[in-house]
């Protein structure tokens, strides 16, 4: 896509939001603008900074898949049209690497079409040029919100993942049949064990999994199934 300086002034309008007013800001994560026009980057990064957002800005895409790190954006603001790679292009290059960086994709030529692929692609809105500021910072903030919920629900994750892994083979398999609901009799006929030493595997998984009760030892087992950890 190419485009002057002027249509690139218009591409957002309207009164900027008072500073201070972005409640989900990314803490140190960058918001990444990827637009084949510097100008248009120009306009969204000074509409971001004006409440507080920090930017980085890419005129290249194929540059940008290449070098793209998850750990460091908060979300991307992503142009359809661009050569070499388009906007649904490059956030499908970064799905199947596993990716889940929110997007919101914005366009001088959107139609209904082009939206719902934006969304099938996984775009968290649609901007067609000329927006108005409140409404990219509007889909930025929603983006970055989306953003800092999964990274909390990985790290969630990846922290019950850890505690699971500490246990070993038998005091999985104990801690399981606890969470099933069974006594120390029958899981000790089941797996040819004293009910004593099923006392021991139980009590050292609790101590593993850092938990004082049989009721919260079977709350992480559930939680591991759920989250497909077991």
């Amino acid at each position: 896509m190419t485009t002057t300086k002027s249509k690139a002034r218009r591409a957002g309008t309207g009164t900027r939001t008072r500073p201070g007013v972005t409640s989900s800001k990314p803490r140190g994560l960058l918001v990444a603008i990827v637009d084949d026009n510097p100008d248009v980057c120009t306009v969204i990064a000074s509409t971001l900074k004006s409440v507080g957002l920090r930017t980085v800005s890419f005129t290249d895409p194929v540059a940008f898949v290449d070098t793209f790190d998850p750990a460091k954006y908060a979300c991307i603001v992503l142009d359809v049209r661009m050569p070499r790679l388009s906007g649904f292009e490059v956030q499908q290059t970064l799905t199947r690497r596993g990716i889940d960086t929110p997007a919101v994709f914005v366009s001088g030529h959107g139609d209904i079409p082009m939206a719902l692929a934006a969304v099938r692609a996984g775009a968290v809105t649609f901007l067609e040029k000329p927006w108005r500021d409140q409404v990219l910072i509007d889909a930025v903030n929603e983006a970055v919100a989306l953003n800092n919920r999964r990274r909390a629900a990985r790290s969630v994750h990846d922290a019950l993942r850890t505690r699971l892994s500490g246990l070993t083979r038998r005091e999985r398999e104990i801690a399981i049949e606890v969470a099933a609901g069974r006594h120390a009799a029958d899981i000790g006929e089941r797996f040819g064990l004293s009910r004593r030493t099923v006392e021991m595997h139980r009590l050292r998984a609790m101590r593993r999994l850092g938990v004082h009760s049989s009721t919260e030892l079977t709350r992480i087992i559930v939680e591991g199934r759920a989250a497909g950890l077991i």
